[in-house]
């Protein structure tokens, strides 16, 4: 079979798996950060006792429906509990498969211009690489740091980090290279937040419950930092997947702001 229609098919096929499960992925991170702003005091004084800070009801489906919040945990865990994390891993694994097909392997077609900067394909790839890494290590050693405490302040230095980097990236790659690139790194972010931050802190919450500690609570507070900076990170992320479509924005001399 010829190499160029399997390259075709599996472009296609990691495409519809990179859009289904960032649907997922997004949909999932909406909804919470929805049902945080719209938490309201619990109803029945006994969850208040019981550690509920906020409960919104909602109707859906043909039917009622209401989601609780414990300021910190419940008094005791319930046999199952349901994790949201495969969406986040799965949308970075097919994420960067397509992105090794399509702008790696493809480098000459896709990601270099001789014309912005004439560079080799391992050069390119080296550069896009060190971009998609180096963004996570940036954007995470700013929210450890001091800075990390206020909001105001990380925000206005990551708003500074992401213009720097569009500006290099537009000036290192083709249009469209380098719209992928940055919604990539901000994608990589965002999976990592997930895998390093969100996740463990989760993990610590129902280890400290299982042996009868009480949880710290600023797991909770750094889960729902990064929770919110993902969901801040969306529309970047999709604003630039999909506008590498379209040369009128990507190829523009003033693509980078």
């Amino acid at each position: 079979m010829d190499a160029a229609f399997l390259t075709d098919w599996l472009n296609l096929l990691l495409r519809w798996a990179h859009m289904i499960v960032g649907i997922a992925w997004v949909g999932a991170s909406f909804y919470f950060i929805w049902l945080d702003n719209h938490l309201h005091a619990p109803l029945d004084p006994a969850d208040a006792a019981k550690g509920i800070g906020g409960e919104v009801w909602a109707v859906h489906g043909g039917g009622f429906y209401t989601a609780k919040k414990f300021k910190l945990a419940p008094e005791k865990l319930p046999p199952e509990l349901h994790w949201f994390m495969w969406e986040a891993y799965t949308t970075l694994l097919t994420g960067v498969l397509l992105m090794a097909l399509v702008y790696y392997h493809g480098a000459e077609v896709a990601l270099i211009d001789p014309a912005v900067m004439p560079l080799t394909q391992w050069q390119a790839i080296g550069i896009g690489v060190a971009f998609l890494i180096g963004g996570w290590l940036v954007y995470d050693g700013l929210c450890r740091s001091a800075f990390g405490d206020d909001d105001l302040v990380l925000g206005g230095l990551l708003f500074l980090y992401c213009a720097v980097s569009a500006w290099a990236l537009c000036h290192i790659f083709s249009g469209r290279g380098a719209y992928i690139h940055f919604g990539g790194m901000l994608g990589v972010i965002m999976a990592l937040n997930v895998y390093y931050v969100i996740i463990p802190g989760q993990r610590e919450l129902v280890k400290a419950k299982q042996e009868g500690r009480t949880p710290d609570p600023k797991y909770g507070l750094m889960g729902r930092q990064r929770s919110v900076h993902n969901t801040y990170f969306t529309l970047p992320v999709l604003f630039t997947m999909i506008s590498n479509h379209f040369g009128g924005i990507y190829g523009h001399e003033w693509n980078w702001p």
